[in-house]
C-alpha cells in the first residue's frame, strides 16, 4: 500500500498548478515573498491565477543559485524593505490625517486661514458700518456723554453679533468637499 507522500508525489506532472498557498508550502516561503517574487518576475502565474508547480520550483532554484549573495546584496535588500515600510508608514499617516480631516477633527492650514478670513471679514464689516450708523445719531446728541453712550451701544451691538460667530463643521466640510473636488451627493445617490 502506498503513503500519502507517494500518491502526492505520483499526482505531480508538469502541468500541475497550485494556488499561491501551496507554492509558498512548497518553497517554504511566506505567501507575501511569493506575490513579491512574482512581482519581481522570479515565479511566473499560470493565466488562470494559479501557479505551475515544477516550472516555479525550477525557475525559484535556478534564481537562488543565479544570485550570489554578498555583503553589498544584503545592504541593498535591507534598504529596500526599510524604505517600503517607511512608504507603508508615510501612506498609512497620510490615510489617518485624511479620515481625521473628514471627521471634523483635523483642518488644513488653507482651510482655518479661510475661515479665519471669513471672521475678519464679519468684523471689518460690522466696523465699517459703524460711522453710517452712527453719523446722524452722534449729531443729534446734546452732549458727549450722551454721543458716548450712543457710541458704546453700537460697538456692543457689533460686539455681540462678532460673539454669536461660531464655527460651523457643515460649512467646513463645504470646503473640504469644494477643495477636493468631491460630491457626496453622487456618492450618495449610486450607493
Amino acid at each position: 500500500m502506498a503513503s500519502n507522500t507517494e500518491k502526492i508525489v505520483e499526482k505531480i506532472t508538469e502541468d500541475t498548478e497550485v494556488s499561491p498557498a501551496e507554492l509558498s508550502a512548497a518553497l517554504r516561503l511566506t505567501g507575501r515573498r511569493v506575490r513579491q517574487l512574482t512581482e519581481d518576475g522570479v515565479l511566473r502565474k499560470a493565466g488562470n491565477g494559479k501557479y505551475t508547480l515544477i516550472e516555479n520550483i525550477h525557475r525559484y532554484f535556478s534564481w537562488v543559485n543565479a544570485k550570489p549573495i554578498d555583503e553589498e546584496d544584503v545592504k541593498l535588500e535591507k534598504a529596500r524593505r526599510q524604505s517600503e515600510v517607511q512608504i507603508k508608514a508615510s501612506r498609512a499617516m497620510v490615510a489617518k490625517l485624511e479620515a481625521d480631516e473628514l471627521k471634523g477633527k483635523m483642518h488644513r492650514s488653507e482651510d482655518v486661514a479661510a475661515m479665519t478670513a471669513d471672521l475678519i471679514l464679519t468684523v471689518r464689516s460690522l466696523m465699517m458700518a459703524l460711522p453710517g450708523r452712527l453719523a446722524v445719531d452722534t449729531q443729534a446728541a446734546k452732549t458727549a456723554a450722551e454721543a458716548e453712550e450712543l457710541i458704546r451701544a453700537e460697538v456692543f451691538a457689533a460686539l455681540e453679533e462678532i460673539s454669536r460667530y461660531r464655527y460651523d463643521p457643515v460649512r467646513y466640510e463645504e470646503r473640504v468637499r469644494n477643495r477636493m473636488n468631491w460630491d457626496f451627493s453622487e456618492a450618495l445617490d449610486d450607493g
